[in-house]
């Protein structure tokens, strides 16, 4: 009932509503901080997105491609994130960067976003990787191309429907981000810390409730053309693979 609440003329959530209204979305546009905090969280999950889906590449290219000792464990341990609570994560990073004297930042809280988003980057890519005839590399090999070029002219453009994919999955993930966010924040709070600190005052509930209604649309859009992109890449995938054979 998020987007329908937004639409109440009254700071009250509460059914039947009091009337109808877009006055909480024209207050939205003109809030300052509000702006400030969305620039916050576009610049660390624009940073998130590249950092943990350039890993995500090396990783899962390295995962498919390569045996090498202790992989499994490693890569379990790159996996950690997705079982261990946040809440913990963030409490032993907020630990170490302390005892480490650093300071809390917006460069922190992209470091523990990024910490979260590889294993989903990884995830990802991984299934594109070992998606596509290998063949296509061991052709390129043949005809004399190094490796390094191998992966610029064929490895890349054929996983780069992964790629993508893996960019906005994690650039969603690290937007829509909390607990790190609140943990290893500064002054400068990102998004949705800036909502929860919103919602210490009754009065400015309406206006959270419209810039949440505002996020979980656009995430849905980006999430959902992620999750096309991945089952585009996979189809074209098998179909090469059919044609091939």
């Amino acid at each position: 009932f998020l987007p329908v609440f937004s639409f109440n003329d009254s700071i009250y959530r509460s059914f039947p509503l009091k009337g109808f209204t877009f006055d909480w979305y024209r207050s939205m546009m003109s809030n300052e901080p509000m702006f400030q905090a969305l620039m916050n969280s576009i610049r660390v999950a624009l940073a998130t997105a590249a950092i943990s889906t350039l890993l995500g590449v090396f990783a899962a290219k390295a995962v498919t491609r390569y045996r090498m000792p202790g992989q499994k464990p490693v890569v379990a341990a790159i996996m950690l994130p997705l079982v261990v609570p946040e809440i913990i994560l963030g409490t032993a990073l907020l630990i170490v960067i302390m005892q480490a004297g650093g300071t809390l930042s917006l460069l922190t809280v992209t470091l523990g976003h990024v910490l979260l988003c590889v294993p989903f980057s990884m995830a990802v890519l991984m299934s594109r990787f070992e998606g596509f005839d290998r063949s296509m590399e061991e052709a390129s090999a043949d005809l004399g191309e190094n490796p390094w070029w191998t992966f610029w002219r064929v490895t890349l453009p054929m996983v780069m429907p992964g790629v993508v994919a893996s960019f906005l999955l994690c650039f969603t993930i690290s937007f829509d981000e909390f607990i790190m966010a609140f943990f290893l924040g500064s002054t400068d709070p990102t998004l949705p810390v800036f909502m929860w600190n919103q919602l210490r005052f009754p009065q400015r509930l309406p206006g959270v409730l419209a810039l949440g209604s505002c996020i979980l649309l656009v995430s849905f859009f980006v999430i959902a053309l992620a999750e096309w992109l991945r089952r585009r890449s996979s189809f074209n995938s098998e179909l090469g693979n059919l044609t091939i054979d």
